[in-house]
């Protein structure tokens, strides 16, 4: 008994240790252009790279170009958990479930 609490305490413990390894990310992390352009080919060889309105060449609020490419980047990401989210909660809401 004894044993088992000691092995709880020490897991529970080690939750908040810091991470040894360094987590390494498959975003490119380098926001520039020729990386758009090299990350859009690889991604989709058909289409290649496609921006219309220009977007990736503007700055916002007189940042640099790669804050710029970076905030674009974190909003489309967020913006496209929030329209999963919503997608999820119109299915379920029309096919009848309720939350009490």
């Amino acid at each position: 008994m004894k044993l088992s609490i000691l092995s709880l305490l020490i897991g529970s413990a080690a939750a908040f240790a810091p991470a040894t390894t360094k987590s390494g990310s498959a975003v490119v992390a380098k926001a520039a252009m020729d990386d758009l352009v090299t990350v859009a080919e690889k991604s989709n060889p058909v289409l290649k790279y496609y921006d219309p309105l220009q977007l990736a060449s503007t700055t916002i609020w007189g940042e640099t170009n790669e804050a710029t490419i970076g905030f674009l980047r974190h909003s489309e990401i967020k913006h496209g958990r929030v329209a999963m989210a919503a997608f999820v909660g119109y299915i379920v809401h029309a096919n009848g479930i309720r939350w009490p």
